[in-house]
């Protein structure tokens, strides 16, 4: 079959040669409903029976709508988020007419005419049967401004829905003088557009009309949470916020909102929910109330050879917007169309979401609190850690659940949902795991239909299908099958089905091997290669390693870090490799503004050095004026524009508090004047970070130097700590943690000699540098290599190393320079560009 281009026509005909006695089935709409039945209907033996024929709007195969926000933010490109190349469509025999708008039906001829969407070549097409599956489009509201004189959207306003609005939004985000960003809705896609353009450096601001986030899926308690972890994330949210008229001539300059004054902006980002594409239906003459009413075969109520299915329909009074619905949808119509059962009826949809936005791991499903008096309402709040649990039970039955910042038990209560299983009489063990039933029973008992994915409708029977079928891998089977390649929410589940399926033979996937996701290697195979072939860039790693030399902006930063560890003050630098802490060389906060931490060795200052940051906190009114946890003072509230100058007036080197590096030394006042003390941890520290001082490692390394077993500077929970004991002897220890993960650090070596104890901790910090996986901290990387290979490769130089882990330590200690000199001579024109506003000032003089 051939793809349709300029000879579309031609070759359109040319399939229907005497002897095809297959029936005509046109498909008007290329998205995830459209292709979905139509994967249905092949897998049905539909090829023998019908020649196929699509139109699609977009010029390209069918991708995940879904998947949008992770292009936006970078975590996926466009090519990975394709579900079907326009190859597929080749070899399936399907002629896809790509970039063609189907404009009408002729019920009573039985045609679809068409229209080349640039050109405007016309079409006619004969079906026998036909499927409308032109799902939705943005609902755009009409805000005074939102359009031009032409009906166009305003330069700076985009829709997020296609492909085509995602690049253009990336495009318009990346421009230099673009810094802040309003997005118009604060549901799922409003949310996770915002996440996307955070990531360009532009703050961003979510106006939602609804009084809190998401009130479509979760309920007020739930929402108020989301938000604080949505403005954790350094997005303003405003709720109850109606936009009234976007400001700007030729393009965006700002919305005003009711009762709010001009909120100044470079662009608007509308996502104030969908509505059915059903122009052609009505065009055509189908009956339409909300959606195209369809009956329980998925017929439209005018044609029996005219079907519809995904978002465009209505049935039973219900329209949906999920995906679940519409993969049931697409395996009922499928089987009534083809045969396989003539009696398949669908009968709606009770959904459920399981989904990540901006971040965070939300569930939902039926109601969102007690309708009736009789009802049971568990909930479980904490707010600090964004956790929300809702529970409705009616009846000994689930009728409603929300999960929010933690959905371990969504297994269970998605079976319970839609099965009405029997609920234990503790109630909490809905919520927790306390004990029956647990998550790996939940996962175990799952019923082979129930769904898993549902952004690509994998239900579990398909994963352990997969599984049989000798795919050994989690990868291997996200892969076959899709499941996880949505929003993300559902790895671990399928994780679990996985391992469970291949009765924990499950085989390790190569790629979890690499060092970054873009080039097939691990770490030595990857640093042996850089050496060899004296890769000093990014893009020349790239281009020596990756397939077909193609980018990956996933692997950007690690690679950026190791080639700054290999090559030192040869590394070649470029800007677009780093995150924007590492590109301007500070913290950036949730205000858009940053945070300056200068060097401190130890944790001792001078008088001079207090003055002169009392001295530029005035100058350049910094908001907030902070003691670190690392006895470091911190500067707050700093807008990127300034960096240089606030750097300049300190005259102090960096502290490394913003990048994946060697940060900070925590002392005690050790023998010098602590009563208790037996070890000069002070001198000891400013030595020790004086040597290490901004070295590039995988993940950020903090160390401590305590001068007495009292501990008082924590070195036990460090990633390297030195504590003095008696006899002038020091111990070391790896290994430890005090944020989000405690552990106490593993004893490396005890030694005599303070000096033999920095060689030790250098040592172990090269070793780590070399062989720790890209975001690996040592509190991870101990325990995997074990504390005894350690020593013995560290103080017993088994290995044989010992010396070169020292030599190349040198070198890139040799090889230092202050970041913060930078700011005299950026790197490149934009670097230091004005940030973004803090706050509306005034339009007009107030007298």
């Amino acid at each position: 079959m051939t793809l349709v281009d300029d000879d579309a026509l031609e070759a359109y005909e040319e399939q229907f040669e005497p002897g095809d006695a297959r029936r005509k089935l046109v498909v008007i709409g290329n998205g995830m409903a459209g292709a979905r039945t139509v994967e249905e209907i092949l897998a049905r033996g539909g090829a023998e029976q019908f020649s196929v024929t699509m139109f699609g709007d977009e010029p390209y195969g069918n991708y995940n709508r879904i998947m949008l926000s992770h292009v936006l933010s970078g975590e996926e490109t466009e090519t990975d988020i394709f579900l079907n190349s326009l190859a597929w469509y080749t070899e399936n025999d399907i002629t896809l007419y790509a970039g063609v708008r189907a404009t009408r039906i002729d019920r009573f001829a039985k045609i679809v005419y068409a229209e080349h969407t640039v050109d405007g070549t016309k079409y006619e097409t004969p079906y026998d049967e036909l499927i409308i599956a032109t799902g939705s489009r943005s609902f755009i509201p009409p805000i005074d401004g939102v359009r031009m004189d032409d009906g166009s959207l305003k330069p700076g306003v985009f829709a997020f829905r296609t492909m085509e609005d995602t690049q253009g939004m990336i495009a318009y985000a990346q421009h230099d003088d673009h810094r802040r960003a309003v997005v118009i809705g604060g549901g799922l896609l409003g949310l996770e557009a915002a996440r996307g353009l955070q990531g360009f450096g532009l703050q961003v601001d979510v106006l939602h009309a609804g009084p809190h986030l998401m009130n479509a899926q979760i309920g007020p308690e739930g929402g108020d949470i989301l938000r604080k972890s949505v403005e954790d994330l350094g997005i303003y949210v405003h709720c109850k916020a109606r936009t009234t008229s976007i400001m700007g001539e030729e393009k965006v300059e700002g919305v005003w909102m009711v009762d709010h004054p001009l909120l100044e902006c470079d662009m608007v980002v509308v996502a104030a929910g969908i509505r059915p594409n059903v122009d052609i239906a009505v065009t055509s003459g189908f009956t339409v109330e909300r959606a195209i009413i369809v009956d329980d075969q998925m017929r439209t109520v005018d044609d029996p050879d005219v079907y519809a299915v995904g978002e465009c329909v209505q049935h039973r009074g219900e329209v949906y917007g999920l995906v679940q619905p519409l993969w049931e949808q697409a395996v009922v119509l499928a089987e009534h169309l083809t045969g396989t059962d003539p009696d398949a009826a669908y009968h709606g949809s009770r959904t459920s979401t399981k989904l990540k936005v901006a971040g965070v791991d939300v569930a939902a499903m039926g109601v969102q609190g007690p309708e009736r008096d009789t009802d049971e309402h568990i909930v479980f709040s904490e707010p600090r850690k964004g956790i929300y649990k809702s529970l409705v039970i009616r009846d000994e039955k689930l009728i409603g659940a929300t999960m929010l910042g933690d959905t371990s038990k969504v297994a269970f209560l998605i079976q319970a949902f839609d099965r009405g299983l029997p609920l234990p009489e503790e109630r909490l063990e809905m919520l927790f795991n306390l004990g029956t039933p647990a998550e790996e029973v939940g996962v175990a008992e799952l019923a082979d239909d129930a769904q898993v994915c549902n952004c690509n409708g994998v239900s579990k029977g398909a994963l352990v299908a997969c599984v049989e079928s000798g795919v050994k891998t989690v990868a291997g089977v996200m892969d076959k099958t899709r499941a996880g390649k949505g929003c993300g929410s559902c790895k671990n589940m399928v994780c679990q089905i996985v391992e469970w399926a291949a009765g924990g033979k499950v085989e390790e996937d190569p790629s979890a091997n690499w060092y970054v996701p873009g080039i097939p290697m691990d770490k030595p195979d990857l640093m042996k290669a850089i050496l060899e072939q004296e890769l000093r860039s990014v893009s020349s790693v790239f281009a020596a390693l990756a397939p077909d030399g193609a980018e990956d902006a996933k692997s950007k930063m690690g690679l950026a870090s190791l080639l700054k560890m290999i090559w030192a003050e040869r590394y070649i630098d470029e800007k677009d490799a780093k995150f924007i802490n590492d590109r301007v060389h500070a913290n950036i906060q949730k205000d858009g503004t940053f945070s300056v931490v200068p060097q401190m060795k130890g944790g001792v200052t001078t008088p001079e050095q207090l003055r002169k940051i009392a001295d530029v906190a005035e100058k350049w009114n910094v908001p907030m004026v902070k003691l670190t946890g690392g006895q470091r003072i911190d500067l707050l509230g700093i807008r990127k524009e300034d960096l240089p100058g606030v750097w300049a007036d300190l005259g102090m080197p960096s502290g490394y508090a913003y990048g994946k590096s060697f940060r900070t030394v925590k002392t005690c006042v050790g023998q010098e004047f602590c009563r208790f003390g037996v070890g000069d941890s002070t001198n000891l520290g400013i030595k020790i970070e004086s040597r290490f001082q901004g070295l590039e490692s995988p993940a950020k390394i903090k160390m401590a130097v305590t001068g007495c077993p009292r501990n008082c500077a924590e070195s036990l929970c460090k990633d390297v700590g030195l504590v003095a004991i008696d006899g002038g002897r020091w111990e070391i220890y790896i290994g430890g943690a005090a944020g989000a993960h405690i552990r106490k650090g593993d004893l490396l070596a005890t030694v005599d000699d303070p000096d033999l104890a920095t060689t030790l901790s250098g040592r172990f910090i090269q070793y780590y540098r070399e062989n720790a996986k890209w975001l690996e901290r040592t509190y991870a990387f101990v325990p995997r290599m074990g504390i005894e290979h350690l020593r013995e490769v560290i103080v017993e130089d088994s290995l044989g190393i010992a010396a070169d882990l020292d030599a190349r330590l040198q070198t890139a200690v040799d090889g230092y320079k202050d970041p913060w000199q930078e700011g005299a001579k950026p790197a490149t024109p934009g670097q230091f560009r004005t940030s973004l506003p803090l706050e509306v000032l005034p339009q007009v003089p107030v007298r």
